[in-house]
């Protein structure tokens, strides 16, 4: 454990809210003290919820403390199921539920007798998974709940009958999902114009009840690495639902998602040919592959970029600049250490580097160090594009309420290729901006960062040194900073002049 002022990914507990809260009528009992409830604030200003967050803290104080909590969560539990009238109640334990060694697991049972509602522990170490391993962990618990109690109560079969025509369940989209509320309305569409029935989506809007028609699908989506994964495999192992973890952002991938479709409709007798709908889209709909072609987009080949997010969004938007539009991806990174060797084999051949780290620090000195045109990061990765006078295109969660726009910006299928492409274009610095930055300056002023972020220089600058650097124009000052200090580190000098800075300015042939 370690105390940090910024988290890629929340605890793992904020993984199950996310889960449960999704669902339709459930509720959440999480177990801590004041000051962690922060969730359900967030939740409602985020997503714009009309409604209350359906999650309750049973508060851990002083009276807690002297006496045990037992009597305190299982009271919340029944009075919860008497207000609220739940389908499910999901206890969520905490990190100071474990620091308490509390037994949540006794507690759920007494709670289980005297409630109509089922009550369920989610199933998570707080010291060994994030935020998102916690939700992947929580929803694959919840379907395979209520896969076992249907087959307890004899309403489900080992081989249920599929759908008369070819359906899929979508599996991860939920509550503060990065663009999920967008993606999900364009998978939709483009699922449509191919044929297929949507059976069910989980965990968003989902009710519990529903869960015992998943293995009615033909095939299951799953969009997004950090949420679906483990129900899928479940559901494969239970009633050999193939499962599609291409996720369609960007014109190939897409195209991909596409034909990985298509091949299992054909497996299953289904004679579909999806390559002219695949053909129409990328060149008459999707105005991403024209605008790859465009003198537009010319101008970016050759650029430095770097990307840094979630396994699903980094690794996507990094295929995208280097495949799709010719961009010099310098590192590419995920902030997801559990699945790095999943990620390095994604991206290995479409980048210099590779970083797999949940440091903010170490992102942002990679960044100073690789001095790229534009950044494709989290909102961390904004802020440092900030110091850095660099700019950011945000790619990826952790979320901020500027993910949730208000019009329609998808990240995924046709619609989300133009939305990417426009993203990507305007991140970058470019034509005429360039030329007036180089003549006027821009309109900073401010002292840059040094070799990193996160160190403080090694090196003096006198008074005058520091007034010539500062007529440097902002876009470049940094690297004049940073060739220059390098240089006196070289020589052994600790203080730069004037003097040194041409004589750094010479050496380098500027």
């Amino acid at each position: 454990m370690k105390l940090a002022y910024w988290m890629y990914a929340g605890p793992a507990h904020i993984g199950t809210l996310r889960v449960a809260s999704s669902f339709k009528n459930v509720h959440s009992i999480m177990h801590a003290p004041l000051g962690d409830d922060y969730f359900n604030v967030m939740r409602s200003m985020l997503e714009r919820e009309r409604d209350f967050t359906p999650v309750t803290t049973s508060v851990v104080d002083r009276h807690v403390l002297a006496r045990g909590s037992d009597a305190k969560v299982i009271n919340n539990i029944t009075r919860k199921d008497k207000e609220e009238h739940p389908d499910l109640i999901v206890v969520t334990p905490t990190c100071t539920s474990s620091i308490l060694q509390e037994d949540l697991n006794h507690f759920v049972q007494q709670a289980q007798l005297l409630s109509r509602s089922d009550v369920l522990l989610a199933d998570v170490n707080h010291y060994r998974v994030n935020e998102l391993q916690a939700a992947d962990r929580t929803l694959k618990q919840i379907v395979e709940f209520y896969i076992n109690k249907a087959r307890k109560n004899g309403e489900l079969s080992d081989s249920p009958q599929k759908t008369e025509r070819p359906s899929c369940n979508i599996l991860g989209i939920s509550s503060l999902g990065f663009h999920n509320a967008h993606d999900l309305r364009e998978l939709k569409v483009l699922l449509r114009d191919l044929g297929i029935d949507l059976n069910l989506v989980i965990p968003e809007g989902a009710s519990v009840h529903d869960l015992k028609h998943l293995g009615r699908a033909w095939f299951n989506v799953v969009p997004y690495r950090e949420l679906g994964p483990m129900a899928a495999r479940y559901l494969q192992e239970q009633f050999g639902t193939p499962a599609i973890e291409v996720t369609p952002m960007g014109v190939v991938e897409t195209a991909r998602f596409i034909r990985q479709i298509q091949k299992i409709l054909n497996e299953q007798g289904i004679p579909v040919d999806y390559e002219p709908y695949i053909q129409e889209q990328t060149l008459h709909v999707s105005q991403a592959a024209w605008f790859s072609r465009s003198i537009d987009c010319q101008n970016l080949t050759g650029k430095k970029a770097v990307v840094f997010g979630d396994s699903t969004h980094a690794a996507a938007i990094t295929k995208i600049l280097a495949r799709e539009m010719g961009i010099h991806v310098v590192w590419a990174g995920s902030y997801c250490t559990y699945d790095a060797e999943w990620f390095q084999a994604e991206v290995g051949q479409y980048c210099d580097q590779i970083l797999i780290t949940d440091d903010h620090t170490r992102v942002g000195d990679a960044i100073a160090q690789a001095e790229p045109a534009a950044i494709f990061g989290t909102q961390m990765e904004r802020h440092v594009g900030k110091r850095l006078h660099t700019p950011c295109g945000v790619i990826s969660a952790p979320i901020h309420v500027q993910d949730f726009p208000i019009g329609y910006k998808p990240f995924l299928g046709y619609e989300g290729t133009n939305q990417i492409t426009d993203l990507i274009y305007n991140s970058f610095t470019l034509g005429m901006e360039d030329h007036l930055l180089e003549i006027f300056g821009g309109h900073d002023t401010k002292e840059v960062i040094h070799k990193g972020l996160s160190a403080d220089s090694d090196i003096n600058w006198t008074r005058e040194a520091q007034a010539e650097l500062n007529k440097v124009p902002g876009f470049v000052r940094g690297k004049v900073k940073r060739n220059t200090e390098k240089f006196a580190r070289e020589r052994g000098l600790t203080e730069i002049s004037v003097e040194v800075m041409y004589a750094a300015k010479e050496a380098v042939g500027a």
